[in-house]
Parts: structure tokens; sequence; C-alpha cells
């Protein structure tokens, strides 16, 4: 990763993972994926969103990986996976099919935390028969399942044609994010993140963001604009949990109570007063105890492997 890609300390700066491997995809893309914690302990796989990378979820991997095996993956261009010319949800799908079944067992189960195109990696794979054998419970955190652009209220602007033309085209902006500077962090805190965000949570989310390439950024931009996953949400038939900043800008909660109510077994949708669109740096200890709560309820326990007696 460049110099550049997370913050080197404090509880933002990600781990050190027990192994590392590539996971390959339907059409031969090669994926950077982390494993962290106890090889045998109850699975959690994380997706993260558009400019992001595994970084984003240093705190959740921190602290379930004390007793959780946790799998972290970077998609297509981004972190340290390679660019790729297919950028659509179909290739999201097939890279989440391709992680599932490149770390866990035949039979075994996981809960899959998406954030933002995480989730939306999670709705467009649902009817994939990797994800079927595999998943156990979804937690969705800030994301959309379509009218991304149209609900957006990154501009403060009446909604109608003019604001989505003109969202558009600065989500879709193929100009280079520059250096972090001041005036680059208010900018990120106030698109990305809720008004009280600490300065550590806007450090953390600038280095990852900025790291990411504009050709990357502008080439998925395109995909989230045209973005319609609505009719995937009635095969999410697993249990779904969703949590959602009451200031996020860039998938407000209109997306999480659209998402609830189309989902077959929705078991609630947290809204996070003053929270923006980044919640598991926001509010990294309620995003972790959703995804440790899920797990305990809804992966079978793993069998203790039975101690060997030394001989006399």
């Amino acid at each position: 990763m460049s110099r550049l890609a997370h913050v080197t300390s404090g509880p933002y700066a990600p781990p050190a993972a027990v192994r590392e491997l590539s996971a390959r995809s339907a059409d031969g893309a090669r994926l950077h994926v982390e494993v962290h914690g106890p090889e045998r302990a109850p699975a959690v796989v994380l997706a993260h969103g558009w400019t992001c990378s595994t970084a984003f979820w240093a705190a959740q991997i921190r602290e379930l990986a004390a007793d959780h095996r946790v799998i972290a993956y970077d998609q297509r261009g981004h972190g340290r996976t390679p660019a790729s010319p297919a950028c659509s949800t179909d290739a999201l799908a097939d890279d989440l099919e391709a992680v599932l079944t490149a770390t866990l067992a035949p039979g075994e189960q996981a809960v899959v935390a998406g954030h933002s195109m995480g989730g939306m990696t999670v709705m467009a794979a649902a009817g994939r028969p990797a994800f079927r054998a595999h998943v156990a419970a979804v937690l969705l955190c800030s994301t959309g399942s379509s009218r991304l652009v149209a609900e957006s209220t990154v501009l403060p602007l009446r909604p109608g044609r003019l604001r989505s033309r003109l969202t558009g085209r600065v989500l879709g902006s193929r100009a280079p994010l520059g250096p972090i500077t001041p005036l680059a962090r208010r900018i990120l805190r106030y698109a990305t993140m809720g008004p009280a965000s600490a300065p550590d949570m806007v450090e953390a989310c600038a280095r990852i963001v900025h790291s990411c390439p504009r050709a990357v950024r502008h080439a998925w931009s395109r995909v989230l604009d045209g973005l319609d996953l609505d009719h995937g949400l009635a095969e999410l038939r697993v249990p779904v949990e969703i949590v959602v900043g009451g200031a996020d800008r860039l998938t407000p909660p209109v997306h999480a109570r659209s998402i609830a109510a189309a989902l077959p077994n929705c078991l609630g949708v947290t809204e996070l007063p003053g929270v923006g669109h980044m919640t598991p740096v926001e509010a990294p200890d309620l995003v972790t105890g959703r995804i440790r709560a899920l797990a305990a309820a809804r992966i079978p326990a793993v069998p203790a492997v039975p101690a060997v007696e030394e001989s006399a």
C-alpha cells in the first residue's frame, strides 16, 4: 500500500493479518484477501465501500479477531487488488463468491458485513450459490439499492433534476483529490461524515479515500450512478440488520427504510443521530457489536478439537 493508504497508529491503524491470499474471481481477476483471528473461530466477512480498502475495517478487525476469524478483502481497483476493466454489480457478486469459496470450508457459514458499495455487493450476490451456501446473516451499513444520485444530499439543493445532474458530476469527477490538507479534511468530513466526527476518524478516512486511484474512483462512480439492485432484495433471504447514519449525505436513511421494507427477513434498522456515511469508523463499537451479536445468534458453534492424551 502507498504511504497515504492508512494511518499507522491509533484505533484505526489496521492490524497485521494472520495470513494473506489471493482469491480468483470468475473472470480471472485476483483479489487481495486478509484473514485475522483464530482459524477455527466463527467467521466474519467484511466488504468495504467505494474508494475504501480493508483498512476501513481496522476497528472491527482489531476487536473481532480476538474470538472470530475475520476475512476482509479489497474490491477491484481498491487497496491491494489490481484494477480491472470489468466494473459492474455482476463483477462485485463474482468477487464476493470467490472470497467465500476461497476462505470458507464446505458447509461453513459466516456473517457478512457490507458498507456502502460493500452492501451493494451483498445485494448483487444474494441469489448466488456460494452466497446461499455460506452466508448465515448480513449487516448492511450505510448503503442503498438504487437512486443513489437522486437521493444524495451532498449538494444543499432542492431535490430534482438540477441537483441530480450536479451531484452526478461531483461524485463522478475525474479530478485528483490531491494532498490531504485541512481544506481536504473539511470537504471529506462534510460529504461523508457527521459534523462531530473526531479528528482521528477524519484522518483515517482521508488517508484511505485519497489513496484510491482517480481512474478507479471514476469507473466505479459510473456503476453507482446507474445502480438498480431493487430486484435483488427479495433474494436476500437470510436475516439482515441495517445501520445508517442520520446525517448520511451519500446514502441517506431513506435508502435504509426502503431496503428494510423490501427484505424478506429484516431484523431492524438502527439510525444513528449525527453520524454520517462512514458508520464503521464513526460508530465502531456499535457496528462491531452488531456483527458480534449476529455471529453469536446465527453461526453454529464450531466443535472443539478433542485433546490428544499422551501415553504413559
